[in-house]
């Protein structure tokens, strides 16, 4: 999908609206203009032609832009469609904006190839060397993609595991796990009993990285590899794609990724709570009381709310160690999605400053996130008559907001926290962002990381 070695011979791109394309044919010969008026290109936006030489080669490639241009997805219908051979992009762009263009350049050369052959062969774009960065978002997008792509009977705990474990390795990182039982014994007595009922044990990985001296940020991921809903089972058509409910797990991965690769100067905690929420005869019950990290009791109102139960050990676990930022994700609540659809991610925060950093961070990565209310007046409808709260409000309104109260019960009020809710999943394909498994606020985060810690 890249070269670097500018002695190979290239194909330009060339970016034009209906303007420029005016332009551009006054200076072109009679063939040349007769070809484009046959090939009837009016530079939209999408549009794409191939200007041939004498030889009936291709000797630039034309594509139309938008007056209001989304520089990330530029080149992505370009990567999906051009025939094979090496490309360079001739514009007056900024550096920045290449740089974008090229990542999304990267993203739709994507190709999920774990159980058949690639399609296609995708065609490469020619970078700078020193293209460290463009990599690296690419690297963390595809490890986020094929995370949530692969099914669960090769994506268990097990599985998330031996990917942190990779990680680790590659980038001398720490690595560590507690897993079946030792979760009773480690006190993380919520995310087993999630768990317990699979004959693939549910554990907590974590993973360690960076300099001591450095502000401490924990990322937290939700990492249910498959979920039926447990004993309060999901009608068919709600379990077809729970293979993606471990996308938090995928994204705090691919997120520490991107981090050790580009050496933010942060101390890193990432900690996933994996974990098959199956059926057998030792599932959790609805009407149980489980016991959690912190100490507080949880009524079981539903089986299938089960992801905050696997975060909250994990939340509780982060904030122990006293960190200057935790961010937790999960693809929680169906009631998220009602909010703002598939392709948005929503967020909450225990902390208005953290709010407008993250709005900022979203606006200058160009990725839209959405806060929606921590609204506390709706706690009483986690009120338990025989524990300290409810895992899921049975009264059904406001689904996200009371999931998020519920993980805002595990963390302390002094320690900036921010929780993201997020489907992980394209329902449908756009150029640059295939049907699938998707990476989802990670690049607002990563922008927040280094607003925080690198400006």
């Amino acid at each position: 999908m890249f070269i670097t070695d500018p002695s190979i011979k290239t194909t330009p791109l060339i970016a034009c609206d209906s303007k420029e394309l005016k332009s551009y044919i006054k200076q072109q010969t009679k063939a040349v203009k007769n070809w484009i008026k046959q090939s009837d290109f009016k530079a939209k936006k999408g549009e794409f032609c191939l200007i041939p030489n004498k030889k009936g080669e291709i000797a630039q490639v034309l594509f139309g832009i938008a007056t209001d241009i989304e520089y990330r997805w530029a080149l992505s219908t370009l990567a999906e469609k051009l025939p094979q051979g090496n490309y360079h992009l001739q514009s007056d762009w900024t550096k920045e904006q290449q740089q974008q263009a090229a990542i999304g350049w990267g993203l739709a050369c994507y190709q999920f190839e774990h159980y058949k052959q690639a399609g296609r062969i995708a065609p490469c774009l020619l970078l700078e060397k020193k293209s460290k960065r463009i990599k690296a978002f690419v690297g963390a997008f595809k490890l986020v993609r094929d995370l949530v792509n692969i099914p669960a009977a090769d994506m268990m705990p097990q599985d998330l595991a031996s990917t942190a474990k990779d990680l680790a390795k590659t980038f001398n990182a720490g690595f560590k796990q507690i897993k079946g039982d030792n979760l009773l014994r480690k006190n993380y007595p919520c995310l087993h009993a999630v768990g317990r009922a699979s004959k693939h044990e549910p554990r907590l990985i974590s993973l360690t990285w960076g300099d001591k001296s450095h502000p401490k940020v924990s990322l937290v991921g939700k990492g249910v590899c498959f979920d039926t809903g447990g004993l309060d089972l999901k009608p068919a058509q709600f379990m077809r794609f729970m293979k993606k409910d471990m996308g938090g797990a995928a994204h705090v991965l691919g997120m520490a990724q991107l981090i050790m690769a580009l050496e933010l100067p942060i101390r890193m905690e990432v900690l996933v709570s994996a974990a098959d929420n199956a059926i057998s005869a030792d599932a959790f019950r609805p009407g149980d009381v489980l016991q959690t990290r912190a100490g507080k009791t949880v009524e079981i109102d539903n089986t299938d709310a089960e992801g905050r139960l696997v975060l909250c050990d994990a939340l509780t676990k982060a904030g122990e160690s006293d960190p200057d930022l935790i961010i937790d994700f999960a693809t929680l609540t169906g009631a998220a999605r009602v909010a703002v659809g598939t392709e948005i991610p929503a967020f909450f925060t225990n902390n208005a400053a953290l709010t407008a950093e993250i709005n900022k961070a979203s606006e200058q990565a160009d990725e839209l996130v959405w806060q929606l209310p921590m609204h506390k007046p709706y706690r009483r409808y986690l009120d338990s008559d025989i524990a300290d709260l409810l895992n899921s409000s049975p009264q059904g309104y406001g689904g996200a907001i009371t999931a998020a109260l519920y993980l805002n019960e595990f963390i302390d009020k002094n320690i900036h926290w921010a929780h993201f809710d997020m489907m992980a999943w394209n329902n449908r394909h756009r150029p640059g962002r295939p049907k699938g498994g998707e990476a989802m606020g990670l690049l607002a985060v990563f922008q927040l990381l280094e607003n925080r810690y690198v400006s």
